[in-house]
């Protein structure tokens, strides 16, 4: 796995991701280039200096800056560990569950957000979904090193495992009550549909409720990635004003 440009690897190598070797455009050690390079050499882990021709030909974004680092494949983490460490170390749980995102750019701005609004971990199925790829990490910024990332075999269950747990889970829909009308103060899991599609019928149903953003405009839809953004901060800030009303 390729993971591209200055910052998504020194978010990398901050989050203790395996990487193999990083490759560097010769002659670029200063700024945070150098910054990458310092930490590479800190960490024990081979830097090569390259030519630019060798990094665009490796570069499957195109937007290398000068920096690609060689990783081993994303470890996916255990959906009911991931549960079980939240619990000890304390506070609300917070969980994102996707049904059926496949654009690698919606997955990585999804974890992106994910990230900045404390999510305990983002869950995605097995089948059906885009995993966490050389895309998904560049969009993140490097979030996917900080973000716990649950791949399960079936959603449905996953939904039914949170649920036994106490944890409220609630779909995203445009047919559903408005979100702002709903307390996400609680452990809370908020299931977001893929491109077009939505969240599954019989997903939707297994939910404790449905939530929905208002929406005034002439487009009936917003994209994935933007709904989730809004929907994970209005939980943030139902958890700031409980903590301080």
């Amino acid at each position: 796995m390729l993971i591209e440009g200055i910052n998504s690897v020194l978010e990398a190598l901050d989050g203790g991701a395996t990487i193999e070797k990083i490759c560097l455009l010769k002659g670029n050690t200063a700024g945070r280039s150098g910054a990458v390079f310092a930490k590479a050499r800190a960490a024990g882990i081979k830097t090569v200096f390259v030519e630019k021709e060798y990094l665009d030909k490796m570069s499957v974004s195109h937007r290398h800056q000068g920096v690609i680092a060689v990783a081993t494949e994303y470890e996916y983490f255990d959906l009911e560990d991931t549960l079980a460490q939240a619990r000890r170390e304390g506070g609300k749980l917070f969980f994102v569950l996707l049904d059926g995102v496949e654009d690698p750019h919606n997955l990585g701005a999804v974890i992106r957000v994910a990230d900045c609004a404390g999510v305990t971990a983002v869950v995605i199925p097995r089948h059906r979904s885009v995993g966490v790829t050389d895309t998904v990490i560049r969009v993140s910024a490097g979030a996917t090193a900080h973000v716990k990332i649950c791949k399960v075999a079936n959603l449905n269950d996953a939904v039914r495992y949170l649920k036994n747990e106490g944890v409220t889970v609630l779909a995203a829909d445009m047919d559903g009550d408005s979100v702002y009308n709903a307390d996400l103060t609680g452990d809370t899991a908020i299931v977001v549909g893929g491109e077009g599609g939505g969240v599954h019928a019989l997903t939707r149903k297994l939910c404790d409720g449905v939530v929905s953003i208002p929406q005034f405009g002439k487009v009936n839809s917003l994209n994935a990635s933007v709904a989730c953004g809004i929907l994970l901060y209005e939980a943030v800030r139902q958890r700031i004003s409980e903590r301080h009303p």
